[in-house]
């Protein structure tokens, strides 16, 4: 299925998690270029990716970052929201340098700007997308690794990762087998043994829904009063009446006065 060694040969199981998150799923259009990716054309006009060839791009690509003695030295890259969180994550667990959200023109370029930085390799999640930062990096020749679409330029782009780059669960997964990827071959995690961080850590989230289940877990957490257990209110309900009672006894001294003021009224007014 892949042409790589038999020691880098993909497992049942990373075959399964790269279908079931759609990176095989490509667009409508095809760039010209892009065509020795794609396995074949669905009947409702989408392209199929061959996920031999994704394998086989992301174990390069892997290789090329491993090489490199400085893992700050890679930039990995990444406008796109969904893929945001999956570059920031990248950049923790293999030490390259992240810059999601916009990127700043001269980054690459211009030595008197704050952001200026000089890499030795550049990853980007989308081409058409992060087009700034892989022109920049043409004129000061940094080698580019991109996430390909279908339909994605490759101008500028040296090695291509064929793959679903509008999915979340399609990014986060390239990003976090590509990371697992790299710190196998710099020795840090065993081959054999699984990773111990999970794919989801790499799924971009969104706040909305991330601030609702906050809240419906607070409300959860808060226990439900009932009126039997509370001996407070119990103990007031008890005391209400023997005070009502006083009340009541003031409230009929105050009836009786008056009516001794009002019969002396009458007598006056009968004497007038």
């Amino acid at each position: 299925m892949s042409k790589v060694p038999a020691i880098l040969a993909p497992t049942e199981q990373d075959i399964q998690q790269l279908l079931a998150a759609q990176a095989h799923i490509g667009n409508q259009n095809m760039e010209i270029r892009m065509q020795p990716y794609v396995w074949k054309r669905r009947n409702d006009g989408i392209h199929l990716i061959n996920i031999g060839k994704t394998w086989e791009k992301l174990v390069l690509a892997a290789r090329i970052i491993a090489a490199i003695e400085n893992p700050a030295d890679v930039v990995v890259i990444s406008a796109r929201p969904y893929g945001q969180r999956a570059a920031l994550k990248f950049a923790q667990y293999t030490g390259a340098q992240a810059i999601a959200g916009r990127f700043t023109p001269g980054t690459f370029t211009n030595y008197i700007t704050k952001t200026f930085r000089e890499p030795r390799l550049v990853i980007v999640t989308d081409p058409r997308t992060d087009h700034q930062a892989v022109e920049e990096s043409s004129y000061v020749n940094v080698p580019v690794i991109a996430l390909c679409d279908t339909d994605s330029p490759l101008r500028y782009i040296d090695v291509a990762i064929p793959t679903n780059n509008k999915s979340k669960h399609s990014i986060g997964l390239i990003y976090w087998l590509l990371a697992r990827e790299v710190l196998r071959l710099r020795g840090s995690i065993a081959r054999t043994a699984p990773w111990s961080v999970m794919v989801d850590m790499f799924f971009y989230r969104d706040p909305v829904e991330e601030a609702q289940k906050e809240a419906d877990a607070a409300e959860a957490e808060v226990p439900a009063v009932t009126y039997g257990e509370t001996n407070d209110w119990a103990a007031d309900e008890t005391a209400a009446p023997a005070e009502w009672g006083e009340t009541a006894a003031q409230d009929g001294e105050w009836v009786a006065t008056d009516g001794n003021n009002w019969g002396d009224s009458v007598a006056n007014t009968n004497a007038w």
